[in-house]
């Protein structure tokens, strides 16, 4: 046990060693010679989209082998021809644009956004490159479904998506009951499909798209003087940059050559692309099952999402747990009695507690945000997206693991350290050849536990670009309209995933435990007095 147990934490020594040389390197807040790199969700059509191929013009996703298509795709393309630069589009959640473009990730926001005074405070805006009206989506047999005016929405639950200026204006409506802001677009219309909000606040494109593809919900448009009243900027979408970016002034003479009819013309067209749009039939003519169409359409995404999903998971929590043993083994060294080496003990140990208690006490997503942009924006160091999720995830697994470990520890009765160190064990080797081994055969349940959460886990590391198993479902079923089936086909995936990591632990469980065909000794001793 000894040379095995000390080779796997070499190896995890090693492996989080190796880690580390790719995550770091310095940010440049200036762009690529020949190169712009352009943000957006790529899962709000007809603005932008994921599909499987580079069908009508559609632009490979940076780290990824799906495709971005739609009307933001379409702008971008003619910026960077026009600034001789390669586009290169970086698939990022909508809250986490903002970030990635103040710490240099991107070069460029288009993705929908609209110039508000709020976002103008923290990022500079191009001139508009669409202008349109703001609609309210609504389901076709609803009451709300022939409204005229704001005041027929009067008692409607009506929301809008987190950190839009959709989501002020619904306070417009009388008497609204205005619901709680929702994270994305596909989210609004499972909610609104299944009946929890009557209506939600989007942008005409949306809507056009929603009635196309979806025969039971309803585009609501407002006479003059009596929809929304917004201010042009509200309406306007442009091109999102960093604070005084020279490139400004290029971006905006590239728009300033695209007609009004040409947009209108780029964005029918976009309209008519979109994946949701195509009507998929088999050789006998017949409609095609839509869950076969989905797959179809998006089998390749969920695949590598779900190998994304695996990798951090499988990593996260054996590096987390290699970190565990090791902080677990710290914790019982004795007290020296050299007065230096017990005052380091102290610090190692308060940095340990202070350690596990932040990773512990605050949310993975929030600690993802953090590390990977908030890192490039106050030292300019700049973290590779796949290892930055890797230490992620292994750094707050082994927060958990240590006090797991401490557990099994624990766990182990005193008198085995006794009687190790009365025959001359020394607490290393007390430690490798007694408890330990223990150790690991009682948290092997918590240790399986870490891995299925982390395999659900994974999907807050949307906010940081990582393609994961979630995020590409999610742009799917932004992409496709048919959400419950998306939805479902990933919870599938998501359970035979889990159920059988659990499964797999179950027979490692009982390898350790080894063979059950042994007597106890009490048992022993009574069969040896009914012979005589």
């Amino acid at each position: 046990m000894n040379k095995r147990f000390f080779s796997v934490i070499a190896f995890i020594a090693l492996f989080v060693s190796f880690l580390g040389l790719p995550l770091v390197s310095q940010a440049d807040d200036k762009t690529p010679e020949g190169e712009l790199r352009v943000g957006m969700e790529a899962g709000y059509a007809p603005f932008n989209w994921t599909q499987k191929d580079d069908r009508n013009g559609a632009v490979q996703i940076q780290g990824d082998k799906s495709y971005a298509g739609g009307y933001d795709v379409e702008i971008a393309k003619r910026i960077a021809d026009k600034m001789n630069r390669k586009l290169v589009i970086v698939k990022t959640e909508w809250d986490g644009l903002l970030p990635a473009l103040q710490s240099g990730k991107i070069d460029a926001v288009i993705a929908g956004m609209s110039p508000t005074e709020e976002r103008r405070k923290e990022i500079d805006f191009s001139d508009d490159y669409y202008e349109s009206q703001l609609v309210i989506i609504t389901r076709k047999d609803s009451k709300y479904a022939k409204a005229t005016s704001l005041k027929d929405f009067s008692g409607a639950k009506i929301t809008a998506q987190l950190s839009t200026f959709h989501y002020g204006v619904i306070d417009q409506i009388p008497n609204v009951n205005k619901q709680q802001a929702m994270d994305n677009f596909p989210a609004m219309r499972v909610a609104l499909e299944s009946g929890t909000i009557d209506g939600y606040v989007g942008e005409r494109p949306e809507g056009v798209t929603v009635e196309s593809v979806n025969p039971d919900l309803n585009m609501v448009e407002f006479p003059e003087g009596q929809g929304f009243q917004t201010n042009p900027e509200d309406v306007q979408v442009s091109v999102g940059m960093r604070k005084g970016d020279p490139l400004l002034s290029e971006v905006n003479q590239v728009l300033s050559t695209i007609s009004a009819d040409e947009r209108t013309d780029i964005m029918d067209q976009a309209i008519k692309n979109q994946p949701a749009s195509e009507e998929s039939t088999t050789e006998s003519g017949k409609q095609e099952n839509v869950f076969v169409r989905i797959l179809k359409q998006n089998g390749m995404m969920f695949l590598r999402g779900t190998g994304m999903t695996l990798l951090l998971a499988i990593v996260g929590t054996t590096v987390g747990t290699g970190i565990g043993l090791l902080i677990g083994v710290f914790r019982t060294i004795p007290e020296s009695k050299n007065s230096a080496k017990r005052g380091m003990q102290k610090v190692v140990g308060w940095l340990l507690n202070a350690y596990i208690e932040i990773f512990r006490g605050t949310p993975m997503i929030v600690q993802s945000a953090v590390i990977y942009y908030g890192i490039a924006m106050a030292f300019g160091i700049d973290l590779n997206r796949t290892a930055a999720a890797l230490f992620i995830v292994s750094i707050n697994t082994g927060a958990y693991m240590s006090e797991i470990v401490r557990g099994g520890i624990y766990s182990v009765d005193k008198g085995q350290f006794e009687a190790a160190h009365a025959i001359g064990m020394t607490h290393g080797q007390t430690m490798s050849k007694v408890v330990l081994p223990q150790v690991l055969r009682n948290i092997l349940p918590a240790t399986g536990n870490e891995l299925v959460i982390n395999i659900k886990d994974t999907s807050v590391l949307s906010i940081i670009s990582v393609s994961e198993l979630f995020f590409q479902g999610k742009s799917a079923a932004g992409t496709n309209y048919l959400f419950f089936q998306t939805y479902f086909i990933i919870c599938v995936i998501y359970f035979v995933l889990t159920f059988s990591a659990t499964r797999l632990l179950r027979l490692v469980e009982k390898k350790m435990d080894g063979p059950d065909a042994y007597a106890r000794l009490e048992e022993t001793d009574v069969a040896i007095e009914a012979d005589k």
